[in-house]
This record gives C-alpha cells, sequence and structure tokens, in this order.
C-alpha cells in the first residue's frame, strides 16, 4: 500500500460552511475541515481510512503533523475540491 505525506501547503484560508451530511472517505488526499463531536474543529488532510480509524495530518497553523483518530468522533466534514456526485 502505498504511503502518503502531508500536502506541500498550508489548507485553504477560508473555513467552508458544514454540510449536513458528509463522509471522511470522500475527502482522502483532500483539505478537509473536520468538525468533531468533542472539541474545535480542525484542518486536516486524511491519507489513510481503514476499519474506523481516520489517519493523515492536522494543521496546527504552522506544520502539519501526523495524526490518527477513531471515525465515530466526527461530527461532520468538509473537504477541497468539493466531491461531486457525478
Amino acid at each position: 500500500m502505498r504511503e502518503y505525506g502531508p500536502p506541500k501547503s498550508p489548507p485553504p484560508k477560508t473555513k467552508p460552511k458544514k454540510p449536513k451530511v458528509s463522509y471522511i472517505i470522500d475527502c482522502l488526499q483532500s483539505y478537509t475541515y473536520v468538525w468533531p463531536k468533542h472539541g474545535k474543529p480542525f484542518w486536516f488532510y486524511p491519507t489513510r481510512i481503514e476499519e474506523g480509524e481516520v489517519s493523515g495530518y492536522r494543521w496546527d497553523g504552522k506544520k502539519w503533523s501526523f495524526y490518527g483518530f477513531d471515525e465515530k468522533s466526527i461530527s461532520q466534514v468538509a473537504c477541497y475540491p468539493v466531491p461531486t456526485l457525478y
């Protein structure tokens, strides 16, 4: 399996609107804004989703750091580019 590194640039400056329905699987290899069920929202760049675990890189305001968390802890996500249904 190919492993991916962090993005080469910071996330977008504009934070997206919170969608009513979203799926982290649609956001692989994309700048993703995550609204967790508990805690503050954050920018994330998912590189792997497997057995309920999401891993990738989280933006701390200055740099990307490797980060993983339980998929069940997500309330909503929005990613760039916005996924299409076709």
